[in-house]
């Protein structure tokens, strides 16, 4: 006489077992693919078209930090397919190894404090070396702010069609449309701490590797998501965004 029970425990048998290995691997929290992991921050895979300095630019780094992170030397060749870490950098460790305790060692006692101590004072602005000029002419439409509705450089009204002008001379970087939020972009390399990026371009004007001197056509007018005419410029110290309206000459 045929047992289907003979039959149907193996199966039952196998699929309580593949149950309790599924739920294994998400308890231990599976890797998320790699064109997910760059979202989180935490790495970025290279596109076509992209530049460590594109990439830097985007998550607000220094180009150099970006490269000695991921071991990159000049002149900082990357591939499309690349995986490049983004955080991650190890702190310095707050005290030497001649200077850690010794087993059985008394711990140091943390410093206790008669009233609250005051916060350093910020660090004043140091203007760069660099003379800088306007990349166009026209009303500044939104200033830099970095709270708020956050803008890291100034916005600067001018017509559609009209000429960039690079605003120091320097090596272009990058150009390219890669960059959500930028356009058509250019960013120019001036010395080992600056940079500048040009966004919202209608057409580009020059290529990467090229050099160019203050006052260079680089780009034309364009605009933004908003169809509004205008240029998007930023100057990004070691990584930082800095206000333009400090370096550029008063009108």
């Amino acid at each position: 006489m045929f047992n289907w029970l003979t039959v149907r425990f193996p199966c039952f048998l196998f699929l309580v077992c593949l149950t309790i290995f599924l739920q294994g691997c998400q308890s231990n929290g599976a890797r998320a693919p790699v064109s997910n992991i760059g979202e989180r921050g935490k790495a970025h895979v290279v596109q076509k078209g992209e530049t460590l300095y594109a990439i830097a630019w985007r998550y607000g780094l220094d180009y150099q930090r970006l490269a000695r992170l991921n071991r990159i030397r000049a002149p900082y060749t990357i591939f499309a397919g690349q995986r490049l870490k983004i955080s991650g950098v190890p702190k310095r460790s707050s005290q030497s190894k001649s200077e850690k305790s010794s087993p059985g060692a008394p711990r140091p006692q943390p410093k206790v404090y008669t009233k609250k101590p005051t916060a350093p004072p910020a660090k004043a602005f140091t203007p760069s070396q660099l003379v800088w000029q306007w990349p166009v002419s026209g009303p500044v439409l939104e200033k830099f702010s970095l709270s708020g509705r956050v803008n890291k450089g100034i916005d600067v009204k001018a017509k559609a069609g009209s000429e960039v002008r690079a605003a120091a001379g320097g090596t272009i970087v990058y150009a390219g449309g890669n960059l959500r939020g930028y356009g058509k972009l250019v960013i120019i390399k001036h010395d080992e701490a600056f940079l500048s990026a040009y966004g919202n371009n209608q057409a580009l004007r020059v290529k990467e590797g090229q050099r160019v001197e203050q006052g260079e056509v680089i780009a034309v007018v364009g605009a933004n998501d908003a169809n509004v005419e205008m240029l998007h410029f930023e100057i990004r110290r070691e990584g930082r965004p800095e206000d333009p309206l400090k370096h550029l000459p008063k009108r």
